[in-house]
């Protein structure tokens, strides 16, 4: 039998379904392109359904074309094998790729709105979605910036953008080459290091999140590294009440981080 035959479909040969690899510089979805749009960021080409009669698509369209993008109706089957996030609701993106931060520059935002720093800094994240979420609770909670490494991680793709709702375009994100390397720079600028982990030593609530702070989100997997987790200066735990032990990546950011804005109100 030749193993390149789908079974039951004799004489047909077939490969597995092509699935499109994410590119930074691809957004999709009404929300993620319309704040792009609000942001001022470039946008090159939009492809929006054909004959789809819709009139907050054919606005956002046309919103789009005023700022200097080129607009093109497609078929709805060509959205469809675009798409990464396998909901662009009629529209995709191609803009210029995101802007990465420096540290200095996270910092730098907090001084200019005459603030203590707050960070969160994501340690080998694998879950767009994750990140996604991670970057609106950043950017509704009032957070300088977002730290996440340049291997073994999720970048600003367009899941990451759908997920985050639009947040992605107004969160500065640093991309660093290692970790441990960025928490010691944030250290020598006087950022405490808060870890999270479910065996850390102090309950969140005795964390002190009013001066300057950067929370470390583990990997969804295997929490922090070893290394990671030495360099905090401080391992907290959100009190858990329930039977399952631990919470989802972003919820814990969620969390940290709207103890923070509690405790600098």
């Amino acid at each position: 039998m030749n193993e390149n035959r789908r079974p039951g479909r004799p004489g047909r040969s077939w490969e597995p379904e092509r699935v499109p690899e994410e590119t930074e510089g691809q957004l999709e979805g009404r929300n993620a392109i319309q704040e792009a749009l609000k942001s001022g960021r470039a946008i090159d080409k939009v492809f929006v359904a054909a004959g789809d009669t819709d009139r907050a698509l054919q606005r956002l369209a046309a919103q789009a074309k005023e700022a200097g993008a080129v607009v093109v109706p497609v078929d709805r089957r060509k959205l469809d094998a675009m798409s990464t996030t396998h909901s662009h609701q009629g529209i995709i993106a191609l803009a210029a790729a995101h802007t990465y931060y420096t540290i200095d520059d996270l910092l730098e935002e907090a001084a200019s709105r005459g603030e203590a720093p707050l960070l969160v800094i994501c340690d080998e994240l694998s879950d767009p979605h994750n990140l996604g979420a991670i970057l609106r609770s950043a950017e509704c909670a009032g957070a300088h910036g977002v730290i996440i490494p340049k291997r073994r991680s999720v970048g600003l793709t367009a899941t990451v953008a759908k997920a985050s709702a639009g947040a992605v375009e107004y969160m500065k994100v640093a991309r660093v080459t290692n970790i441990n390397a960025a928490i010691s720079e944030l250290k020598e600028k006087g950022v405490w290091i808060f870890g999270t982990a479910a065996e850390g030593s102090v309950p969140m609530y005795q964390a002190d999140l009013t001066g300057p702070a950067a929370i470390v989100i583990g990997n969804e997997g295997d929490g922090m590294s070893q290394l990671v987790r030495k360099n905090c200066d401080v391992c907290v735990h959100i009190p858990m009440r329930g039977r399952i032990s631990s919470l989802n990546a972003s919820a814990a950011a969620s969390i940290l981080l709207y103890e923070a804005v509690r405790q600098r109100l």
